[in-house]
């Protein structure tokens, strides 16, 4: 089996979640393939929040596209390290980088939202050492949610905005930032949870309301999962993530 991680390593060691993916898909060829994971819930369960429909075309179409993408130019990466031919190996790389990325996001995503009204959407209850952290770093929760709200609404054309923990830096101090088109968390920060700015993952129900989307998307936030990623290590969010796949 061709061993991707140290492909990644020497030649794309920024996108160290991919590098931690390798070893668990399935094969083709001799080479990992990676394939769309289920959905913890139905694709009406966000209702009335997010539509069903939207739910359906971006879980089945562009997550799957991204997929698709990706094994596609993995192959071609490592057809082109294997006829040692140099200028294939970077053509390759921002199709690894973007589809990887996308494969990434959408993995997480899915896993840090859940229908609302369920305890696990429950902040004060489902996360009480995140909320913690988080008041004492923006003076409330309703500070954070306005700060983070802000960020979304700030984002010029497509991308993400996260909530990260520095694992490096001060132990388990919070911050917001904002990763371009399918760029992932990369470094040694944590992504507590995440929310998709591209207009696949709302207009087709908000139009151009965006902060409309960005009101709603709170109702159905997995804190559950955010007080998870936020007690453990960047290696037990990626492994949630590899478990997927």
């Amino acid at each position: 089996m061709v061993n991707l991680g140290n492909i990644w390593q020497n030649l794309l060691a920024s996108q160290a979640p991919l590098q931690s993916m390798t070893g668990n898909a399935t094969t083709m060829s001799g080479l990992a393939t990676y394939t769309l994971p289920q959905l913890p819930y139905a694709y009406n369960a966000l209702e009335p929040y997010i539509s069903a429909q939207i739910m359906e075309l971006h879980h089945s179409k562009h997550h799957q596209t991204y997929v698709t993408n990706l094994n596609n130019a993995l192959q071609a990466h490592v057809a082109a390290i294997t006829s040692n031919d140099i200028p294939a190996q970077i053509a390759q790389q921002p199709a690894i980088k973007f589809n990887g990325g996308g494969h990434i996001n959408h993995s997480l995503f899915w896993k840090n939202l859940a229908p609302a009204e369920t305890p696990e959407t429950n902040y004060s209850e489902a996360a009480p050492s995140l909320v913690a952290e988080i008041e004492k770093t923006w003076g409330s929760f309703e500070g954070f949610k306005k700060a983070f709200s802000a960020a979304l609404l700030g984002i010029q054309g497509s991308g993400w905005g996260w909530l990260v923990k520095e694992s490096t830096a001060e132990k388990g101090r919070l911050r917001i930032i904002i990763t371009k088109d399918q760029d992932p968390v990369v470094g040694g920060e944590v992504p507590v949870f995440g929310v998709d700015m591209w207009e696949h993952a709302y207009y087709l129900q908000y139009l151009n309301g965006k902060a409309a989307y960005v009101e709603n998307i709170w109702k159905v936030i997995n804190w559950k999962t955010a007080e998870e990623r936020f007690q453990g290590s960047r290696e037990d969010a990626f492994a949630d993530l590899k478990a997927l796949l």
